[in-house]
């Protein structure tokens, strides 16, 4: 099973993000939608959860439904940097870490590695 699934529906964006998991030697599953994300984060096998806010197909509504359902892994999101508004709301859903994409783009191998067993 995939150590990491994200949600992220820029396909340019998910084969950068599966490149560098194969570079960091972890397994990443990309999903399309909110629903798809949260069906994989119930099957609980997933280290590490991430969430492009700026997906078309829920991305924070996907939060929120996690954190009702008692989510226990790791979350981390990213968006715009001028999106203050949508970090608070995703930070209020119980998301861990939600960062810039410029940041998250940065530092895209670490992040990726926090999920190796």
């Amino acid at each position: 099973m995939a150590n990491v699934v994200a949600l992220v529906d820029d396909l340019f964006f998910q084969a950068k993000m599966q490149e560098t998991a194969r570079q960091v030697g972890v397994e990443l599953k990309a999903v399309a939608t909110g629903e798809a994300l949260l069906a994989e984060a119930q099957q609980g096998s997933a280290a590490l959860l991430i969430v492009d806010l700026n997906s078309r197909h829920g991305g924070i509504e996907a939060l929120e439904r996690l954190r009702a359902a008692g989510n226990q892994r790791p979350v981390i999101a990213f968006l715009s940097h001028v999106q203050a508004e949508l970090a608070e709301r995703a930070r209020a859903a119980g998301c861990q870490q939600v960062m810039p994409r410029s940041k998250f783009t940065q530092n895209l191998a670490a992040i990726l590695s926090q999920a190796k067993s």
